[in-house]
């Protein structure tokens, strides 16, 4: 049972952040599309990125659901929700290497930089931050290293909140500049891929976090046996998509944008693959804060849809009406473990 269960938080201004999924649906698509091609070049997946029990049409199981010429499969064992393709390296290098992935994550300037950095994510540090503290970890004592930390917005948003000792490592060089240019200092340094579990399993930190991460890493199994073999680190902070609602919405709205599934998120966490995870490397649930992003996508997708069949002026009238109800729904959401996304601190068995 997780010590503290919390659900929700406003959308506030993330709409207006995420504003390309509105208004640039078509070169979304292409992007996704051009994502698409690079799995569906990989070999066929076998085994479950979790538990690796065998899954696929080799095995006579059923197709879960198929959306933009993905399909795909539950695992029978632990529940996971697996694509028929397999995430390798070559897919990696195409995806976060090859292609512009930082225009599409990050932001231009200092200012707008920062607004990202304290809308998103200090929240999400906060949460971290008051999770230890209730643990009888002092903020003094909280040693962090961001793995995946991408432009730097975690662990600027740990630093802005008093935590010194918060570094991030990243593969992609030109995020690595683009963070401790916007910070100002060197928070973030460059690896290369094949480093990342070595550097894990020799970390001096008592934190490792994973905002978003973990779902997009090729070799997981060797990441997740690193942090079963470094001791130091007590507790595991992430993020991941879960198999939610928005899959839903995703597979009935063929002409916009997967955001949630597709793409590069090639599988989908639930419960019971996360507490089949957190078992495999010793470590048990502590926290967790659930809030989606269901109805925004909802939202988004009959915002584009209209648009897409000449009711702009509908669309109007219905963001006036919809918008007002948006957290409340999306608390309904949540509060019925249906979320799109979970936060989620594990903490190592003593």
């Amino acid at each position: 049972m997780a010590l503290d269960r919390k659900y929700s938080k406003s959308a506030g201004d993330i709409i207006k952040i995420k504003s390309d999924f509105f208004e640039k649906n078509e070169e979304m698509l292409k992007l996704s599309s051009h994502q698409a091609d690079a799995l569906l070049a990989q070999p066929k997946r076998t085994k479950c990125k979790i538990c690796h029990a065998e899954i696929g049409e080799g095995t006579g199981q059923e197709v879960l659901y198929q959306s933009q010429r993905m399909r795909y499969f539950m695992c029978p064992c632990c529940g996971h929700v697996n694509s028929e393709y397999e995430d390798n390296e070559d897919f990696a290098s195409r995806v976060y290497i090859d292609d512009d992935y930082l225009a599409n994550y990050s932001e231009s300037d200092r200012r707008k930089y920062e607004k990202r950095r304290d809308t998103i994510y200090i929240p999400k540090a906060k949460f971290l931050i008051d999770s230890l503290e209730k643990d009888g970890v002092k903020k003094k004592n909280i040693k962090i290293l961001d793995d995946g930390a991408g432009s730097g917005y975690f662990v600027s948003a740990l630093r802005k909140l008093g935590i010194e000792q918060a570094d991030g490592i990243e593969i992609s060089e030109p995020q690595v500049q683009f963070a401790n240019t916007m910070n100002g200092e060197d928070v973030l340094t460059q690896v290369d891929a094949p480093d990342i579990a070595s550097i894990i399993e020799k970390a001096d930190v008592n934190v490792a976090t994973f905002i978003g991460v973990l779902e997009h890493i090729t070799n997981l199994d060797e990441v997740l046996d690193a942090l079963k073999k470094n001791k130091k680190i007590k507790y595991i902070y992430f993020s991941v998509p879960m198999f939610s609602m928005s899959c839903f919405f995703e597979a009935a709205h063929q002409s916009c944008y997967n955001r949630h599934a597709g793409g590069t998120h090639t599988h989908l966490f639930t419960e019971s693959s996360i507490k089949y995870m957190a078992d495999s490397i010793g470590f048990e649930e502590y926290a967790v804060w659930k809030f989606g992003s269901d109805m925004m996508d909802l939202y988004r997708m009959i915002c584009v849809s209209l648009d897409q069949n000449d009711n702009s002026n509908l669309r109007e009238v219905f963001a006036r009406k919809f918008l007002p109800m948006l957290d409340e729904l999306q608390g309904v959401v949540d509060r019925h473990e249906e979320a799109s996304e979970i936060h989620m601190i594990i903490k190592r068995k003593s």
